[in-house]
């Protein structure tokens, strides 16, 4: 756990919804044997004031969890809805039965709809039996809030034209699936001295921001630091392609941790 006045943060997923490699993918990046080069699905872990919370639960949250030793989980904070973000929360059950307590979630009424859809086993009372993971749900909107104590700031973006929220957590923004910012939510990023930015491949892409996009909103943020994540197969080798960044970008990959 970080100390209190900082913040710890493990990228547990840097990969696209199909992660890399892909199946039945024979490209060199599928191929590589660059550990770098293997990536789950997005999501990172916040360490910070005694408290310890997800950013998405996709469907490599076990294997996540497990690499990383979690023995404590406070909540999951959700992105959005799709199932590259969210099919994991099955899995908080092991931390139901270690800590005696339901699992907290943060997230906007629009998602828990889906995800009540999604599991409705563990929110419809016709379904509850001991085997079903313990959720307390808490509904956000986009206003700041606080994940047992710890202030979260939404920063509402588009994913083509689902909103999705990416979060800003003291210095440092997290955005993930997204291709488009008002204005008024961009002024959130302003000041972040780390931001991390979703960028998927090189070419166009309909509700992703591609390498240049990210790098010219890093370049109008001026973070002293920026990661890239959600990287896809198609972008290239991660040592290839951080060759040619700027000093203060970094390709993100999974396991990495940074002390803020």
């Amino acid at each position: 756990m970080s100390s209190k006045n900082s913040i710890k943060l493990t990228f547990l997923g840097t990969g696209t919804s199909q992660g890399v490699p892909v199946i039945a993918c024979n490209c060199e990046v599928c191929l590589s044997d660059d550990s770098k080069d293997s990536r789950l699905r997005s999501s990172v872990l916040i360490e910070t004031q005694g408290v310890a919370f997800a950013i998405d639960s996709g469907p490599d949250f076990r294997q996540q969890m497990l690499r990383e030793n979690i023995q404590h989980l406070d909540a999951i904070v959700f992105t959005h809805e799709h199932k590259d973000h969210v099919a994991g929360l099955d899995d908080v059950r092991a931390f139901n039965f270690k800590s005696k307590v339901s699992m907290n979630i943060y997230c906007t009424e629009h998602v828990f709809q889906n995800l009540s859809r999604e599991f409705h086993y563990v929110f419809d009372p016709k379904f509850l039996y001991p085997g079903i993971p313990k959720i307390e749900p808490h509904i956000i909107t986009n206003k700041p809030f606080k994940v047992s104590g710890v202030e979260v700031l939404p920063v509402e973006v588009f994913h083509y034209k689902l909103p999705v929220f990416g979060y800003r957590i003291g210095d440092v923004t997290y955005i993930t699936d997204a291709n488009k910012i008002a204005p008024e939510e961009f002024e959130k990023m302003r000041g972040s001295k780390t931001l991390i930015l979703n960028a998927l491949r090189k070419t166009e892409h309909i509700s992703h921001f591609t390498l240049e996009e990210a790098l010219a909103i890093i370049k109008e943020i001026k973070p002293e630091k920026a990661y890239l994540t959600h990287i896809s197969h198609l972008m290239g080798r991660h040592n290839d392609v951080s060759k040619e960044l700027p000093d203060n970008v970094a390709i993100a990959y999974d396991g990495l941790q940074i002390e803020l």
